[in-house]
């Protein structure tokens, strides 16, 4: 039994380490003007391989996508932003931060 629980534990640090969590915050050209346009946004950057949250805001027209950045990169998010009708300009790409328990 403690075998298995030290594999399956063994296991889950592996997968965990393997992934590299980024942030990526953009700027939408046209700007964002409705909830449409957000879940707009959401619905369609959803199905690009790594991208794990997607966080829009009006106010500060911003796009953040949190991202394994061993399954995509920057070029590829700002392709799937463009075949829905959307430029972008990178605001910032950094690790995603730790949290804290």
């Amino acid at each position: 039994m403690k075998q298995t629980l030290l594999i399956l534990l063994s296991s889950l640090l592996l997968m965990a380490a393997g992934k590299d969590l980024r942030v990526l915050v953009m700027t939408p050209t046209p700007q964002m003007h409705c909830e449409k346009c957000e879940n707009k946004i959401k619905k369609n950057l959803r199905f690009e391989s790594g991208v794990k949250k997607i966080e829009t805001s009006i106010k500060e027209q911003t796009v953040a996508v949190t991202y394994d950045a061993t399954k995509t990169d920057v070029k590829k998010i700002q392709a799937a932003m463009k075949e829905i009708g959307y430029d972008t300009k990178v605001v910032s790409d950094k690790p995603k931060e730790k949290e804290k328990k």
